[in-house]
């Protein structure tokens, strides 16, 4: 196995302490795995609490800060957080003007999520929650009824968080952040299994010359198997998957998103792919982000999502963040 790891029972417990040394702006809890704003509760602004399995960093806590989220939760590696960690988060940061709860539609996250919900309205904190399932690749998989939660997310923390910086009331930013899933669609490629720290081998087979064609950010099995494609040809594939599901209405953000393994050099170039797509089917693109921010340890692959904007949508993308993986106007 080789991983830059002590052991692998601490993976999660030493990298926390590495966001921590690195990012003196957050407040990580490493025992009990929380991580917040250091300026948090901010007053008058809603609370915005996400989390997850570990393994896709920078998702979650790496979009922790200014204008995005006020705190995450990380779970063990590919595994949801639980109810007390959520339920201390959000006694953490709530201001009083209530706190939004982001989940991934992952079995295990909106179980206890929905929990820890109960947990903070039993101490008076109100709690509103927005349920991402952007993946058009499967309808039901390993870790999930309906759809799974994926690139998504990063639009949703992001816009949704703009707005509760703005001041917006609880229901209004709960309402923009289904919006943003609701015109979201992601599909993901990989081109090699990942590999888990305890297990300390890939997770699924795949064969050299193979790639799997909607796979989820755990190496969960996409919808099929084919031998190896050019970019080219693996963005008209995701593209026109994605846009059969969400036939084109308004501009598009573009997230071009890397898997772990694969560098910067493939994804522009796969960008330049995908955005060409774009312009063949019609479609304007209003901005565009290309890296690793919703990963699945060390697969290599991308992923594509498209999330259709009005003005409003627009505004808030633009507005200033600063957390430790996405900061601009600050």
């Amino acid at each position: 196995m080789r991983m830059l790891i002590n052991v692998p029972e601490t993976v999660v417990a030493d990298a926390l302490r590495g966001l921590a040394a690195a990012h003196p702006e957050l407040n990580v809890d490493v025992e009990k795995r929380v991580i917040v704003r250091r300026d948090a509760p901010v007053p008058g602004q809603v609370a915005l609490v996400s989390g997850g399995g570990s393994g896709h960093e920078p998702l979650h806590g790496g979009f922790v800060g200014p204008g995005m989220l006020t705190a995450a939760c990380p779970g063990e590696v590919f595994t949801s957080p639980v109810p007390d960690q959520m339920a201390r988060a959000a006694a953490a940061v709530d201001s009083g003007a209530g706190v939004l709860f982001v989940v991934k539609n992952y079995t295990g996250d909106v179980l206890n999520f929905d929990m820890a919900a109960e947990l903070a309205e039993d101490e008076g904190i109100q709690v509103a929650k927005v349920l991402v399932n952007d993946d058009v690749a499967v309808t039901d998989s390993l870790y999930t009824a309906g759809r799974r939660g994926t690139g998504a997310t990063l639009f949703v923390e992001k816009i949704a968080g703009a707005a509760a910086a703005e001041g917006q009331p609880l229901e209004r930013v709960e309402s923009i952040g289904r919006r943003v899933n609701d015109n979201s669609r992601s599909f993901g490629v990989a081109l090699s299994a990942c590999t888990t720290p305890a297990k300390g081998s890939p997770t699924f087979d795949l064969p050299d010359g193979e790639l799997e064609l909607g796979i989820g950010i755990h190496g969960e099995p996409g919808r099929e198997r084919r031998p190896m494609m050019t970019s080219g040809e693996i963005a008209d594939f995701a593209v026109d998957v994605i846009l059969e599901d969400m036939p084109p209405r308004a501009p598009v953000l573009v997230l071009v998103n890397g898997m772990g393994a694969t560098p910067l050099l493939e994804l522009y170039g796969f960008n330049a792919e995908v955005q060409r797509v774009l312009r063949e089917r019609g479609v304007a693109v209003a901005r565009t982000l290309v890296g690793n921010y919703v990963t699945s340890l060390d697969m290599a692959g991308a992923s594509v999502t498209l999330c259709q904007v009005d003005e409003e949508l627009l505004r808030l993308w633009d507005a200033p963040v600063k957390t430790p993986a996405l900061r601009w106007g600050m």
